[in-house]
């Protein structure tokens, strides 16, 4: 399975919502929590170009936020992008 990286903030809503997804889906994810992590945040800003939360990163690769998530998710591409390794 690919490594599924989600950058997170408090509060954030959408975070929240995204996390409860994969968990719903059975994709195991490890939080990057950058609410008190400036420099996190300005480093995480350079690699994606995104300053919105949540971020997610599969396989290396950015998916997007929520939104890409769950358009992932409808579409069948998050199953494929999860399994690959």
């Amino acid at each position: 399975m690919a490594e599924v990286l989600v950058y997170s903030t408090d509060p954030c809503s959408f975070c929240a919502r995204a996390k409860d997804l994969l968990e719903k889906r059975g994709i195991a994810f490890e939080e990057i929590n950058l609410a008190k992590d400036p420099a996190g945040r300005t480093a995480l800003h350079e690699r994606t170009g995104m300053l919105s939360f949540p971020q997610i990163v599969i396989g290396g690769e950015l998916l997007g936020g929520f939104r890409e998530l769950v358009m992932a998710d409808q579409s069948g591409r998050l199953e494929t992008l999860t399994a690959a390794a």
